[in-house]
């Protein structure tokens, strides 16, 4: 008969709250003790697979120690709410795992722990006590184990005497001597761990050492001395009672069956993607990969039949399409097959490139392009595809273009709600479907071993491309009726996000050229620079060290050199982030050094030694891919390279900038929005002050300058046009006094000043600012001038500094995804103008830059043409500004 297990439920909560970062479900529910607590009881059941198990908690409210001294735990605060909230739904996991669950009243967990294990004992059985608490190591013997999950160490006596230097059976007498200041209870002052083992290995026993009190010398002694009565009170608060009256027997502790669908519908509830990936490999696996759904799929071999899925597809109103490939290179992949679906329970799989040993013949992708590439490349006939850019991309350059994506279900459900959940096919089909799929290892294996698409036997890969259309068609029908049931954010997806699809697919093609040899004479400048920095380093340190381990720098920082500590860890060590590294950098130099040759090393990591393997063979430049659906607030993000990242305005950034250059004969025309966030503050608050400063061509930073210190604008000095610009930029992020005090580096009752005198001069700020935080709160988001939703999950979070950061976002969301509506709608605007022209082209987007590559002589034409479309692509109260610039590569057009 296996161990009884004896879960301390209200340690592990605690240690799982503290040891995670802050996690939310999507409706904003905190989850981070659900989650790592889940994880450890699934692993605890899966290595042990206990017949009989019980999670314990602390009960509510007072237990029999507080009738033996009133200030027990008196020190202890408040459990955070955050917490509070996670301890129902725990519960209910626990429910649902099978898993016996105790809270008895007036007696804490560590007590109905030890009465159980007493019984077991008692009846010869053997005991693991799960708990990182010490106290419950007084409770080791013979028969009773304690595991400690957080540490993967499991003690016995040995152990414990390892560990703590005293046996188990001195556990009580040692916690006595000491005292335990989280639980208030009173020891001996001054007397820590080492001092009461050393004195429990003198005298055995804690009534040796009182009975031998007089012989331990120095000032210990004499609090000993002094503190002599109090010690039986101490060691009854800290031994556990064994005799606990319970109204479960050994016998009841059983395990029962996992309630599959309840675990299923908890983790999809909380987001627990990760658990739901296990489940559905686990169903698979069971099922030997059947498909979740009863689907039909015809797999293509033949004329014939492609000739009746060509007529099934020319007879419909809509059809999904996707592709499959051998790599995820867009660029570079090879089509190996396309599936099509006009429902969720029929698909066609058209094979055109599976050559493993003994594949059948398939057909040819020139025969496929006969046959289909009509029906692919028409405008008119709406097709469904998930993420459609890049099936775009692959048929492309086989020969059939794809037009015609009207319903992106990535797109669709990034409009719907871009924070509910993650956008892939198989989260959507988990979160909107309550649909398994397929996964690509299931069928492909994982690791060095897994096989590419091409590689995969054709009835699996049937199986599966067919499954990714007709979920995608299923994905359309739940999340696209959704969306047009709401016209604003229908209106949002057809006149933003649709259209945006072929203008990116288009930038993506048309990449950029990049020099190598001015990469790689940065990046050994960058790498000469960095070797200096760090031999500078180890000057101030005394010795080598590593740069990148904030171990190491911590104890160089806060023991060596006696820097404050500004924040700590949640583990409680000293914190080494940037932020605080830049804080420290105005006390000493070292701080300002790591955070210099930090900043070298990602740059050259992420670009001058990156960027050269992102150069495609074939063409000769990098393409870039654009990411629609992953900033909350609507803007682009990018990858393979990262473009977002590269510094604008230090000299290393403009370094790597400098290597994005023109084609012989062409120039790099760069078109930059101009301060465009606070255009939109102007309009969005109609703050008339700064309406008028816009509109009169004013520049908005000595006009704020003008205002907050009361100075004429002929006298402003650039000392004063800079405390603005941190004003301005500020407060449109919601910045508190205490921020902007730091980041001027002035008193915070000047700062507070300063905020007064803003609001007092731009009152329609200020509204507009309560106007947001008060629309956030009464329904869980703000919007774009488009009418894009941008949710807020923790806008009326109890934790004050959460809901404080929400609401600063709620300010700053809408100006910051307007200015991403309107430079998205400036990208399809142009596109329309310059598609198919041979002396334009649009080759990368920024922040609020577009970049285009031109002829010589095209400039002249091209350049005030763009601004004028940019700038009049919406129509606001204030004017929009665009500046451009010309150059023979990225920086000089930056300019």
């Amino acid at each position: 008969m296996s161990a009884i297990i004896l879960v301390d439920g209200s340690s592990w909560l605690y240690r799982a709250f503290h040891a995670l970062p802050r996690l939310t479900a999507p409706d904003g529910q905190p989850t981070g003790a659900i989650l790592g607590m889940g994880n450890m009881l699934q692993k605890l059941l899966k290595e042990y697979e206990p017949e009989q198990i019980a999670v314990v908690f602390d009960p509510r409210g007072k237990t029999f120690r507080h009738e033996l001294y009133q200030d027990y735990k008196a020190n202890r605060p408040p459990v955070p709410p955050e917490l509070s909230a996670q301890f129902e739904p725990l519960c209910e996991l626990i429910d649902i795992l099978g898993l016996p669950r105790l809270q008895i009243a007036g007696v804490e967990a560590d007590d109905v722990i030890a009465t159980l294990a007493c019984r077991a004992v008692e009846q010869a059985r053997e005991v693991l006590v799960v708990s990182g608490d010490k106290d419950l190591a007084q409770m080791v013997n013979d028969k009773v184990r304690l595991l400690d999950t957080m540490k993967d160490k499991l003690y016995d006596s040995a152990a414990i005497m390892e560990k703590y230097a005293v046996h188990p059976e001195q556990i009580v007498d040692w916690l006595a001597l000491m005292g335990d200041t989280s639980d208030n209870v009173p020891g001996i002052p001054g007397v820590g761990a080492k001092t009461a083992a050393k004195w429990l290995a003198s005298y055995q026993t804690l009534d040796g050492i009182v009975e031998h009190a007089d012989e331990i010398k120095g000032k210990i002694g004499d609090k000993l001395r002094a503190h002599l009565e109090q010690l039986p009170l101490s060691r009854e608060l800290v031994t556990v009672k064994t005799t606990v009256e319970l109204p479960v027997g050994l016998d009841e502790l059983k395990r029962q069956d996992i309630n599959h669908d309840g675990f299923e519908a908890f983790a999809r509830r909380f987001g627990f993607n990760r658990w739901l990936e296990k489940t559905s490999a686990q169903n698979a696996a069971k099922t030997e990969s059947k498909p979740s759904i009863d689907l039909k799929v015809e797999t293509v071999l033949d004329q014939d039949a492609l000739q009746r899925l060509a007529e099934a597809l020319s007879a419909a109103d809509v059809f999904a399409v996707d592709t499959e490939t051998d790599s995820l290179d867009p660029q570079q992949a090879r089509l190996v097959g396309l599936s099509f679906a006009l429902s969720d329970d029929k698909a066609w799989y058209v094979p055109v490139a599976h050559d493993y040993l003994g594949a059948p013949a398939q057909l040819s992708v020139d025969s496929v392009t006969a046959a289909l590439g009509s029906l692919l490349g028409d405008e008119s006939r709406a097709k469904i595809a998930q993420h459609g850019k890049y099936d775009m991309h692959i048929l492309r350059r086989h020969g059939m273009p794809l037009r015609g994506v009207a319903w992106d279900t990535m797109l669709e459900s990034y409009v719907l709600n871009a924070t509910a959940s993650r956008h892939d096919m198989d989260s959507l089909a988990r979160f909107y479907l309550d649909r398994s799929t397929i996964s690509f290892k299931d069928i492909a294996g994982s690791g060095r071993k897994q096989l590419t698409f091409n590689q995969i036997d054709l009835d699996k890969a049937a199986e599966y491309a067919g499954e990714d259309a007709a979920i995608t068609y299923a994905l359309h029908q739940e999340i696209g009726g959704r969306l047009q049931a709401d016209s604003a954010l229908l209106e949002v997806y057809r006149s933003i996000e649709q259209p945006l699809i072929e203008v990116l697919a288009a930038i993506e093609a048309n990449g950029v050229l990049v020099d190598r040899n001015l990469l790689a004479k940065a990046s050994s400048e960058f790498a000469e620079r960095m070797a200096s920095m760090e031999q500078r380093a180890h000057e101030i340190a005394g010795g080598p060290f590593n740069l990148n381990s904030p171990a190491q720098l911590k104890d160089i920082l806060f023991d060596q050199l006696e820097l404050p500590v500004l924040r700590k860890t949640p583990k409680g060590a000293p914190s080494t982030a940037e932020d605080v590294l830049q804080e420290l950098a105005d006390q000493h130099e070292l701080p300002q050094l790591i955070l210099d040759w930090r900043g070298l090393a990602k740059l050259r990591s992420t670009y001058t030694e990156k960027l050269p393997g992102n150069i495609n063979p074939h063409t000769g430049r990098v393409h870039t891919s654009y990411h629609q659906a992953v900033a909350a607030t609507g803007r682009l993000s990018s990858s393979d390279p990262n473009l977002q990242n590269i510094p604008i305005r230090n000299d290393d950034g403009r370094r790597i900038r400098q290597a994005f250059v023109a084609a012989k004969g062409k120039r790099l025309l760069a078109l930059d929005y101009s301060q465009i966030e606070l255009r939109l503050m102007a309009h969005m608050s109609d703050d008339g002050s700064m309406k008028d400063a816009f509109v009169s061509d004013q520049d908005i930073h000595s006009r704020t300058a003008s205002e907050v210190f009361d100075i004429p604008l002929d006298e402003i000095e650039s000392s004063h046009r800079r405390a603005a610009k941190a004003i301005n930029f500020g407060l449109i992020y919601g910045i508190s006094a205490f921020g902007l005090a730091r980041n001027l580096s002035i008193p915070r009752s000047e700062a507070q000043s300063h905020m007064e005198r803003f609001f007092s001069r731009y009152p329609g700020v200020a509204e507009y600012m309560e106007r947001c935080k008060q629309k956030a709160h009464d329904t869980g988001y703000v919007e774009t001038l488009y009418q894009r939703r941008l949710y807020l999950p923790e806008i009326n979070d109890r934790n004050g500094s959460r809901r404080q950061a929400a609401e600063r976002v709620a300010i700053n969301a809408p100006l910051q995804g307007t200015a991403a509506d309107i430079i998205k709608l400036a990208m399809i605007d142009i596109y329309a103008q310059i598609k198919g022209r041979e002396d334009i082209r649009m080759i990368m987007q920024v922040h609020d830059e577009l970049v285009f590559e031109i002829d010589e002589d095209a400039v002249d034409t091209w350049l005030p043409q763009l601004q004028q479309r940019m700038e009049n692509v919406v129509e606001l109260s204030v004017p929009l500004k665009v500046e451009g610039g010309v150059g023979s590569n990225w920086d000089e057009a930056h300019g």
